[in-house]
C-alpha cells in the first residue's frame, strides 16, 4: 500500500531542474516555508549562537559598560527614564516588523503619531470628555493606517512612495489642526499614570500594557499561520499568491495595525510629557527602522523575529539615553542613529556573503576532482596500458 500524499507534496514528479520555473522554484520554497521550522543550527548551537542571542549579548555588553563608565547609569531611576524614552519606539516597532517582513516598509508612523496629538490636544481644549478624546484619536490613527493600507495593498502603489506622501500628509494636517500652539492642561492624574513606576523597581507601569503590544505580535507573527504567510509573502508574493495567500488582504491589515499602534505611541506621547504639539514624535521612524533592522529584521523580506527587535529597541534606547546622560549633542545622537541604520542593513549582507564563500569553500573540498578535458588519465597499478 502506497503512503498517503502530503497536503502539500505535489502527486507527480518535479520536473528536471533545468525546466522547472523561477516561480515554480519559489512556489516549492515558500511551500518549505510554511509546512516546516526554519532550519539551521540546531539544539544549543542555534540558540546560543543565532541573530537573536548575538544581539542579547551585544545589549548586555553594552549594558555592562555603559553601568561602569556612567556610575548614574546603574540606578532604579535611571532605569525608569531608559524605559520610559524606549516605548514609543517598542510599541511602534512591532507591527514595523511584520510590515518590513512582508517587504514593505511605513516612514509615515511618526506622522501619525504626531497627528495623533495635535487631535488630542484640540478635542481636549474643546472641552470633550478624557476617553472620548483618546477614542477618537485613536480612531484617527486606524483611518489614517487604513488610507496607507488602501493604497498601497488594493490600489497596488509602492509602499515607499506612498508612505514618504502620507508622512507629509499627515505631519501637514496635525499643523492644520493645532497650528504653531500646545496643549498642556491634561489630567494629572492621567499623567501621573502615565510616569508613574511599578513599586521600588524603577519599571514604568505602563509596560504592562507595552508588554502586552509585544506579546500578541509575537504570538501573531510566531505561533499562527497567519505569520507564517506573511514570511512567505516577504519571500516571493507571487507564490504565496499561488498557494492561497490572500496576500493583499494581510497587507491592508498590517497597515491598519501600524496606525493603530503608532497613535498609541502618539497618545502615550502626549500624556507622558503633557503636552500636545503639532511636531510631537518628529524623526522617530528612522529611530524604529533602524532598531528593527538592527534586530536582525531584513530590508528585503522574509526574516525576522519579535524577539531580536526588542533587542535591537533596548540597544538603540540604551546608546541613544547613555550618550544623552554625557551631555552629548542631538547632532551625535542622529549620526549615531544613522550609522546604526546602515550597520543593520550593510551587516546582514556582509554575514550571508561570508556564509556562501565558506558554504563554497566546503563544497570544493568534499567534491571529487574530475579531470581537466584533454587530461589523462592515471593507470592503476600493476595494469599495463594497451599499445
Amino acid at each position: 500500500m502506497s503512503e498517503p500524499s502530503s497536503p502539500v507534496t505535489r502527486s507527480s514528479p518535479l520536473p528536471p531542474a533545468d525546466k522547472i520555473s523561477s516561480l515554480d522554484t519559489r512556489l516549492i520554497d515558500t511551500t518549505k516555508t510554511l509546512t516546516t521550522e526554519p532550519k539551521g543550527r540546531t539544539g544549543a548551537a542555534r540558540i546560543l549562537l543565532g541573530r537573536d542571542a548575538i544581539m542579547i549579548y551585544l545589549l548586555l555588553a553594552f549594558v555592562l559598560y555603559a553601568s561602569i563608565a556612567i556610575p548614574r547609569f546603574a540606578s532604579p531611576v535611571t532605569v525608569g527614564f531608559l524605559l520610559l524614552d524606549v516605548i514609543p519606539v517598542l510599541l511602534i516597532a512591532m507591527p514595523m516588523t511584520l510590515v518590513i517582513i512582508t517587504g514593505e516598509i511605513d516612514l509615515s508612523v511618526a506622522s501619525i503619531a504626531g497627528l495623533t496629538s495635535a487631535l488630542m490636544g484640540v478635542l481636549w481644549a474643546s472641552g470633550l470628555d478624557i476617553g472620548l478624546v483618546l477614542a477618537i484619536s485613536l480612531f484617527a490613527g486606524v483611518v489614517a493606517g487604513a488610507f496607507n493600507g488602501f493604497l498601497i495593498a488594493v490600489v497596488g502603489l509602492p509602499s515607499l512612495a506612498v508612505t514618504i506622501g502620507t508622512l507629509a500628509l499627515y505631519r501637514g494636517l496635525a499643523l492644520v489642526v493645532i497650528g504653531d500652539n500646545a496643549v498642556a492642561n491634561f489630567p494629572p492624574g492621567l499623567t501621573a499614570f502615565f510616569t508613574s513606576k511599578i513599586g521600588g523597581t524603577g519599571i514604568p507601569t505602563v509596560m504592562i500594557g507595552v508588554v502586552a503590544v509585544a506579546l500578541f505580535f509575537g504570538v501573531l507573527l510566531h505561533l499562527t499561520p497567519f505569520g507564517r504567510g506573511l514570511y512567505a509573502i516577504g519571500f516571493s508574493k507571487e507564490a504565496a499568491t499561488f498557494v492561497g495567500i490572500r496576500v493583499a488582504r494581510a497587507k491592508f491589515w498590517l497597515y491598519v495595525g501600524t496606525g493603530s499602534v503608532s497613535a498609541l505611541a502618539g497618545i502615550y506621547w502626549t500624556l507622558r510629557y503633557s503636552s500636545a504639539r503639532s511636531d510631537n514624535a518628529s524623526g522617530l521612524e528612522l529611530t524604529v527602522i533602524a532598531a528593527v533592522l538592527l534586530g536582525g529584521v531584513s530590508i528585503f523580506g522574509g526574516k525576522g523575529s519579535i524577539p531580536g527587535v526588542i533587542a535591537g529597541v533596548l540597544l538603540i534606547g540604551t546608546i541613544n539615553f547613555s550618550l544623552r546622560l554625557e551631555r552629548i549633542s542631538d547632532v551625535v545622537l542622529i549620526i549615531v542613529t544613522g550609522s546604526l541604520l546602515i550597520a543593520s542593513v550593510v551587516a546582514p549582507s556582509v554575514f550571508e556573503a561570508l556564509q556562501r564563500w565558506r558554504h563554497g569553500r566546503r563544497m570544493h573540498k568534499t567534491l571529487p576532482q574530475v579531470p581537466a578535458s584533454g587530461a589523462t588519465s592515471a593507470t592503476a597499478p600493476g595494469v599495463q596500458e594497451r599499445k
